[in-house]
């Protein structure tokens, strides 16, 4: 395993379930937009929550620092299991190039104690 580096982030998030026939929103910094059997999901920040989204706000989220590449295993597992294992759970997010965990924000200094047994984690 390569040495990691997790980055808080300083965003409040919502994760959202939005109908099929919703009108798609539009948002600003950071979210992400996926659309699966009957429903769409979006992560967006918590200002951006769309009126007829059904939503849970209250996460924030721990960014993989660096290009992660394709061959590298095991990656979101290393981070979801000793948060598993402090009952934390997560809502993750991969992208093209890293890995986002998110956790609710009233668990983010247990998240942090937990993660830096392991990893180096920045604020």
């Amino acid at each position: 395993m390569t040495h990691l580096v997790l980055k808080v982030m300083p965003w409040k998030l919502a994760v959202c379930k939005l109908p099929l026939n919703a009108r798609l929103p539009r948002v600003k910094g950071f979210f992400c937009m996926t659309k699966a059997d009957g429903e769409y999901t979006l992560v967006c920040d918590s200002k951006f929550v769309p009126p007829d989204a059904i939503a849970e706000s209250g996460w924030t989220a721990f960014r993989v620092e660096g290009k992660l590449g394709f061959g590298l295993t095991g990656i979101l597992s290393s981070i979801a299991s000793p948060l598993a294992d402090a009952k934390i759970g997560i809502f993750a997010i991969s992208t093209f190039d890293t890995d986002y965990v998110l956790v609710k924000q009233e668990k983010l200094e247990a998240a942090i104690a937990t993660l830096g047994k392991t990893f180096e984690v920045r604020r």
